[in-house]
């Protein structure tokens, strides 16, 4: 008669390999480190072979470790998945989808759930968790995660990745500080006005180059600085300043008047954002309906505006 499974340690050890701490395994699974750790070397015995490599303060997979995580990693989400989506009210063949989606807390608010009625409309069975972040999520070990809308150059190794929509960069202000200031006729103007900042101070000096500022002064650094574009919107429409925000973000202030475009000079920069998902998920039925919508409304995009 076969053993049977350690499904206790084959579980601390996907979450280890999940998160790639202990720590972060034992917070996720609601019990002890020690727990953890123990439900691990007793998988470890279990089988004869190392799976972790603990280091000071982390711990890392080893090859034999590697080997055994995907396919565990997979198994496991495929139950999760089965779980999330039982109903035992409904009776058979009722079972519900989830979709976990990360992306950043700009373009989520601005893009992304302003649409997301659409989506139910036309998937009405799948179940939409949106998750923010603004660090970067590794799905290679994030398996309960399906999709990660990504701003970057496009560069996953060993993920699936397929550009969505490429932003431009706009100065916006409120229509109040344009009329009551000097008026903005070339790129170099707007240096006349308050700037409102990136967190790396990097775009204003960036967005004056490419519009062929070619020494940009020293204030082209200065002003208050926002880790979200949304906040540096909001700034704008308060009337504190230019900000250089991208069109995707804007749109919405823009309809409304709370801002309005300070010199039409907008610029593509390289990086867009980007649907990435694992190879192995990438296909799945909900997945690829998402994957398909996403597509869809890019092209909208391209088309004119939707909302």
């Amino acid at each position: 008669m076969t053993a049977p499974l350690p499904l206790t340690g084959l579980r601390a050890f996907v979450a280890v390999g999940r998160r790639g701490s202990v720590k972060g395994a034992a917070a996720a699974l609601g019990v002890t480190p020690g727990a953890v750790s123990q439900q691990v070397k007793q998988l470890e015995t279990h089988l004869g072979a190392a799976l972790l490599e603990r280091l000071n303060r982390e711990v890392r997979l080893t090859p034999a470790g590697r080997r055994l995580f995907e396919p565990l990693a997979a198994a496991f989400e495929q139950m999760e998945e089965a779980v999330a989506g039982f109903d035992g009210s409904r009776g058979a063949g009722a079972s519900r989808q989830a979709l976990t989606v990360t992306t950043a807390t700009s373009f989520a608010a601005t893009w992304l759930v302003p649409r997301l009625g659409r989506f139910s409309e036309r998937h009405p069975g799948i179940d939409l968790r949106i998750e923010t972040s603004q660090s970067l999520v590794d799905l290679r070990r994030e398996t309960g995660i399906d999709v990660a809308l990504r701003h970057g150059l496009g560069s996953y190794p060993g993920l699936v990745a397929e550009p969505l929509v490429a932003p431009r960069l706009l100065p916006v202000c409120s229509p109040a500080l344009l009329a009551g200031g000097p008026p903005i006729r070339e790129p170099a103007d707007c240096l006349r006005y308050p700037l409102l900042q990136d967190s790396d101070r990097a775009d204003w000096p960036l967005w004056l180059r490419a519009c062929g500022v070619r020494e940009p002064k020293r204030q082209a650094t200065r002003g208050p600085s926002f880790t979200d574009d949304l906040l540096a919107l909001r700034a704008a429409a308060a009337g504190q300043g230019i900000a250089l925000v991208r069109d995707v973000y804007a749109g919405e202030e823009i309809a409304s008047g709370r801002v309005v475009v300070a010199l039409d000079r907008p610029w593509p920069t390289p990086f867009a954002y980007y649907v990435v998902t694992r190879p192995e998920a990438a296909n799945r039925p909900k997945v690829a309906a998402f994957r398909s919508w996403l597509r869809d409304e890019a092209a909208l995009d391209a088309a004119g505006p939707v909302l």
